[in-house]
């Protein structure tokens, strides 16, 4: 296969310089440095292939995913890749993502998906679960294992924490002082999401963290705002739960659809399925970071507090 061209690798560099990028800023980008005007969506998915078959060799993929609290599209590059070295690549320290990986759990715990927790919620994540695995009081025995660390975080060094996480955009603050998940954690916990069974959006497949539930006490379904709306109002269709038929709560639908993310970034690396534009949803994946800044996703495990993803430092 022929090296990747200059424009290829700007593109590359834009995402791991800048970090994950709006649509509309990246698709910018892609037309500066070929040169194009309009839609040029074949010549788009043709660039996002071939990166991506360059990007496997060394277990990066470039992604797309949605910001579930506004539906905007993000690209961004993740790593696939979770193993011991993963410490090296992160700027965060273990009780740093510790507390991160509390949240995370509090955040996705919620059976209402509204997606988030109170910022003071947040401040009170006991860093020691995520070390012993355990929701209760620690045992004697427990507190033992528990680092020095972590036992000694304080709540000033949680606040700080808070803001980096949030600037990174691991993490993200809504209105009303709450702190929700940020693009960065969309993008690399996608498989995570799968794997601790996080109930999943009936239209578009991808974990509903952010989504409404329906109003049945005995159906599971959560549908995105988002896809709520391509979905009643593309179809035209009566406003029934997919799942149990029950009247859809309120709401009122845009003329305009929403558009899905490209089915090319949702489909495996070529090197695991050369030459298909299938769309697959369900794909493990990790993130490259920005500058001084590296991945913070968890392992493909239940336990994930003993794991952290490798990313390689890169400066701007």
């Amino acid at each position: 296969m022929p090296p990747l061209s200059w424009r290829q690798h700007t593109l590359i560099q834009a995402l791991l310089s800048r970090g994950p990028l709006k649509e509309a800023d990246f698709l910018s980008i892609f037309l500066q440095v070929t040169g194009k005007s309009g839609s040029q969506q074949q010549l788009l998915n043709d660039y996002l292939r071939k990166i991506n078959a360059e990007l496997a060799y060394v277990q990066l993929e470039l992604r797309a995913c949605r910001n579930q609290y506004n539906g905007e599209v993000y690209y961004g590059v993740i790593n696939n890749v979770s193993d011991d070295q993963s410490k090296l690549g992160t700027k965060y320290t273990v009780p740093q993502i510790a507390f991160y990986k509390g949240i995370i759990e509090a955040i996705i715990q919620d059976e209402e998906a509204r997606g988030c927790i109170s910022n003071n919620n947040a401040l009170y994540i006991r860093l020691e679960a995520q070390v012993t695995g355990e929701g209760g009081s620690l045992s004697q025995a427990d507190s033992a294992q528990v680092p020095p660390a972590i036992r000694n975080f304080s709540m000033s060094q949680k606040e700080k924490t808070l803001e980096q996480l949030v600037k990174d955009q691991w993490l993200c603050s809504l209105e009303d002082g709450k702190i929700g998940i940020g693009v960065r954690s969309f993008l690399d916990l996608r498989s995570w999401f799968r794997t601790n069974e996080v109930p999943a959006c009936e239209i578009c497949n991808e974990a509903a963290v952010k989504a409404e539930p329906c109003q049945s006490e005995d159906c599971r379904v959560r549908l995105h705002l988002y896809c709520l709306e391509k979905k009643f109002s593309r179809h035209k269709a009566e406003r029934v739960c997919p799942g149990c038929g029950t009247q859809w709560r309120g709401y009122t639908a845009k003329e305009e659809p929403v558009q899905e993310v490209d089915n090319v970034l949702n489909a495996p690396p070529p090197s695991q399925n050369s030459g298909s534009n299938t769309r697959k949803r369900k794909k493990p994946q990790r993130e490259q970071p920005d500058s001084n800044n590296a991945g913070l996703g968890f392992s493909q495990t239940s336990n994930i507090s003993r794991r952290m993803t490798r990313s390689s430092a890169r400066q701007r």
